[in-house]
């Protein structure tokens, strides 16, 4: 008989299958936690995210009286208005005037909005991305605050302050997960769209590493 592992054990295999596949190329991400970054980087960052945010967050009010999206939906995760505020502080009140999406954050979104006609589409992307970023926001805060000189401005969207224990949210929601009653076709298109998001999280790093490369060789 075979056995059905946890989904979210499912979800976590399948997003490290893509991690061992990604374009390992990519130096944007590196670059900035190591030094060799700079402030402009961090804006263009932010602002990509921006865009993907907005797609992510106006599907989840979408979602918000939905049985089985409405769990995940916590106030805590919510980064629009900590993205926003960021780059007000970094850009000035000017700042929506002053970025666009690169390609791949066009495509990216239009995804997240096509995925989302589907409650199981939409925890996708949900998953993939406010858990990648509460894993990483800590300690990318402390980074950019001490290379940058930010205090709380400037980093809103890597402080997830109504979240004391992010190992323990994280557990939670995964629970969550696996208290959902997928069928294995379902569970097996949600798993296939946890790999297109990360997909296009990876490949969101590759298109910032060839803008700015592309900037540098026009300077």
């Amino acid at each position: 008989m075979s056995v059905v592992i946890p989904f979210s054990q499912a979800l976590r295999e399948r997003t490290s299958a893509s991690s061992a596949t990604g374009d390992i190329g990519c130096t944007f991400m590196a670059d900035l936690m190591t030094g060799r970054g700079t402030r402009d980087d961090y804006v263009q960052m932010l602002a990509q995210h921006f865009f993907v945010y907005e797609a992510l967050e106006e599907a989840a009010e979408r979602f918000a009286g939905d049985e089985v999206a409405a769990p995940f939906l916590s106030p805590a995760l919510t980064r629009l208005p900590a993205i926003t505020s960021d780059l007000a502080f970094l850009l000035g009140d000017d700042w929506r005037s002053r970025i666009e999406p690169l390609a791949v954050t066009s495509d990216y979104r239009a995804r997240i909005r096509s995925a989302s006609e589907w409650v199981g589409g939409f925890i996708a992307h949900h998953y993939t991305r406010y858990l990648g970023d509460l894993s990483g926001g800590q300690l990318i805060r402390g980074i950019m605050q001490r290379r940058f000189g930010f205090d709380t401005n400037g980093v809103g969207f890597f402080l997830f302050a109504e979240i004391a224990e992010p190992k323990e949210f994280k557990s939670t929601y995964r629970r969550q997960l696996d208290a959902v009653d997928w069928s294995p076709e379902a569970r097996e298109s949600v798993l296939d769209e946890v790999a297109v998001a990360y997909r296009f999280s990876t490949e969101l790093f590759v298109e910032l590493a060839a803008a700015k490369a592309a900037a540098s060789a026009a300077a």
